[in-house]
């Protein structure tokens, strides 16, 4: 089964036995980080420094001035965390150790950008603004992801590419410090709290026979038993029962039709850029209204639009199933499994876990994250490696 490991270029550029070493796991592939959000990051083997801080998200290669000149919105420079082309020169050295190099792209996560620009920013039906999910219906920031599409997934000598975050962020954010678990909002509440009020949004639901304002009241009414907290219903069912089946229906009409348009003109502008062959994979959730990195999305239009999806399965495996039943006989189902032992990975469980998926359809596997993992987690990664084929 075809293997990848994640990996930032950091983790390669300035340790001469990182390329080697990754090839020394079996896997064929890396998927390797072009456009990132801020992190903080462990290098455990890196020969000059242990701690890599990304203060915000950032490009991680020169762009082309010509696509971003003038723009109120573009792409920011990486600072002395990875400057330079610090993708380019890790890619290479991964290349010349054996390994196929796919770029991984982070897109509608960004908090500098909400910062700078707060009009971009998804707003809540109280009017809070989340400064890290931009509003994928805005025209100006959608014209910004596409372009940073093609600009980062198509990077010299990659062979394909991971579109993250291609679909509506909301409420939940891995933020610094961060203290909103105070109320369980569940599912229900989480769609409701990730709901945008912007401008545009509020256009977007009259066309959906909505008033905008009375909406954002009905949420906040809907959700005062939640902040007095009771518990909300998970799922669907459980947003229909808090805001009505009509009006829930209609958000969900607007939202998804804005992230599908996106996603199809994200990819045709990867593909436009790509050379032939090139494979374009989604992380993705096959439960249209999720927000995050994994966008939710509808499992029988995504894989009429991209070659495949990357889906989260350190939690099981069972999200694989409704994208295995949509899947076509080319379509590509990688399994995202977590080894890092710290942060919830199974690292010895991996060929069983791979075994699982494969039962389920998954056609191959994602490693998280080659670079973070410790020497013992990666002995596990390559044991299980050796038995996978």
């Amino acid at each position: 089964m075809k293997t990848s490991a994640f990996l930032y270029p950091w983790d390669v550029n300035g340790d001469p036995e990182a390329a080697s070493r990754i090839a020394g796991l079996g896997i064929r592939q890396v998927t390797l980080a072009s456009a990132y959000h801020s992190t903080r990051a462990l290098t455990p083997r890196h020969p000059r420094h242990r701690i890599v801080t990304a203060e915000h998200a950032a490009v991680l290669y020169p762009v082309d001035e010509s696509r971003w000149e003038g723009r109120r919105i573009r792409p920011y420079a990486a600072g002395s965390w990875a400057e330079g082309d610090a993708y380019g020169a890790a890619a290479a050295e991964l290349a010349d150790a054996g390994l196929e190099v796919h770029t991984w792209v982070v897109l509608a996560h960004n908090s500098r950008m909400g910062a700078e620009h707060p009009s971009t920013s998804v707003v809540n039906a109280y009017g809070d603004r989340y400064p890290w999910a931009p509003c994928l219906a805005q025209p100006g920031t959608r014209d910004y992801l596409v372009d940073l599409a093609a600009e980062a997934a198509v990077r010299p000598g990659a062979r394909g590419t991971e579109l993250e975050s291609l679909g509506w962020y909301g409420l939940a954010h891995l933020h610094a410090h961060d203290k909103i678990g105070g109320v369980g909002f569940g599912d229900a509440g989480q769609y409701l709290m990730s709901l945008c009020f912007c401008a545009v949004c509020l256009d977007g639901y009259a066309e959906q026979g909505l008033d905008g304002r009375e909406l954002a009241a009905a949420v906040r009414g809907a959700l005062e038993p939640v902040w007095r907290g009771a518990p909300s219903d998970g799922g669907w069912t459980g947003v229909e029962k808090l805001l009505g089946a009509g009006a829930a229906g209609a958000t969900r009409v607007w939202r998804d039709g804005v992230a599908r348009t996106l996603q199809e003109a994200a990819v045709s502008a990867v593909r436009a850029a790509a050379p032939g062959g090139f494979q374009v994979l989604l992380h993705a959730d096959p439960v249209s209204y999720h927000c995050g990195a994994n966008a939710g999305v509808d499992p029988g239009h995504i894989l009429s639009v991209a070659d495949g999806v990357v889906v989260p399965c350190t939690g099981g495996a069972g999200l694989l199933t409704p994208f295995a039943e949509a899947a076509r006989e080319d379509s590509v189902l990688a399994a995202n499994f977590t080894v890092v032992s710290g942060m919830g990975g199974r690292p010895g469980a991996l060929a069983a876990d791979a075994e699982r998926a494969a039962s389920l359809g998954a056609t191959e596997l994602r490693l998280y994250h080659a670079g973070l993992a410790s020497d013992g987690d990666l002995r596990a990664v390559g044991a299980a490696v050796a038995g996978l084929g």
